[in-house]
């Protein structure tokens, strides 16, 4: 078995690698490499969540197993996550009658003897896991459970760094887009259906939509949605004492329930739609409310932050847009009455 010294050389490896030019993909096969080689195991595979909250794990990273075994993994990795959280490991020592695995056979075609199953953690949550497989049986050592736990914290490492840059990229392009959009025309429901897809996708979020309050500011009307059925949307009017107030005095709104809690209109018809929580952010013109910004999430969700931030950020574009727009419209009602009176003055000669 490798010494205590091979383990550290090894995470300096690792560690090494994240200061180089190497891509998401080229980090997690070395992870996966490096603890095959380190533990003498047959094989390894890191599982990840597919999408936030999603109930699939998939393989995202793996050495030594055939694609028939893999495709009938992911259900398993995902129960194996379950139980990390209550112990913060998995050690089977014969995976060919062990209960808390299934597929014996197909553990005992593939040559697997022992696994052990460590967690992938972001954020303190488990989004995948990370699992070494020897071909014949072993109990595993605290010294190689904590090594293996630090190969998969490496692996979260590398997940989550390619998700922000990912994320700083997806808000770039939408920024970009929406000011291209914003000089280009004066076109407000393109610039509105621009923003409630863009915000939905790069927030990974079922649906948005964008509402603005009527004349009278009694009822928000509907400008733009991305995600939302029909059926939703013509469920009646939304009233802006009834529909998440605080959004409509300024402030960022987060519901984390959406079916029960308080200041939540047509809670029924949100069930239905398969609506769990929701963001609501003020738009503004000037230091006027002018209407809401809105991300409908379809799992229960936290929204950070940042996520605030960002999401108050493009309600502020958006604003800005209905400025722009308005402005313009004036002016050319102004062009319009100046190119009158010096047609009408023209007609004094």
């Amino acid at each position: 078995m490798p010494e205590k010294e091979s383990y550290f050389l090894t995470i300096c490896k690792v560690s090494r690698a994240f200061g180089t030019t190497l891509e998401k993909d080229d980090l997690l096969d070395l992870i996966v490499q490096s603890a095959i080689d380190t533990m003498d195991g047959k094989a390894a595979c890191l599982f990840l969540q597919e999408e936030r909250d999603s109930p699939f794990f998939i393989a995202l990273a793996q050495k030594g197993l055939s694609k028939h075994y893999l495709h009938a993994e992911p259900k398993e990795a995902k129960r194996a996550a379950k139980e990390i959280l209550h112990k913060g490991f998995i050690a089977i020592h014969d995976a060919t009658t062990d209960s808390r695995v299934s597929n014996h056979a197909l553990k005992k075609k593939e040559g697997i003897a022992s696994i052990l199953v460590v967690p992938v953690i972001v954020k303190d949550k488990v989004i995948g896991v990370l699992s070494l497989y020897t071909s014949k049986k072993r109990t595993f050592s605290e010294n190689e459970i904590s090594f293996l736990t630090a190969l998969a914290e490496q692996g979260g490492m590398a997940i989550e760094h390619a998700r922000l840059v990912e994320q700083i990229r997806k808000n770039t392009e939408l920024f970009h887009k929406l000011a291209v959009s914003m000089n280009d025309k004066l076109d407000l429901k393109h610039i509105m259906e621009i923003m409630t897809e863009g915000v939905a996708r790069a927030f990974g979020v079922k649906a948005a939509s964008v509402r603005l309050l009527d004349d009278e500011k009694k009822t928000l009307q509907l400008i733009s949605s991305y995600g939302l059925s029909e059926r939703y949307l013509n469920k009646g009017p939304v009233y802006a004492e009834k529909s998440i107030s605080d959004a409509l005095k300024g402030k960022v709104c987060a519901i984390d329930d959406a079916c029960t809690a308080e200041g939540v209109q047509y809670k029924n018809e949100k069930k239905d739609e398969g609506i769990a929580s929701i963001l609501s952010v003020p738009i503004k013109a000037g230091d006027e409310v002018i209407g809401v910004l809105r991300l409908y999430s379809g799992t229960p969700r936290e929204f950070t932050e940042d996520e605030s931030m960002f999401a108050a950020a493009l309600a502020q574009q958006g604003g800005l847009a209905i400025q722009n727009a308005s402005c313009m419209l004036m002016l050319q009602e102004d062009l319009k009455d100046l190119k009158q009176d010096i047609w009408s003055h023209r007609s004094w000669f």
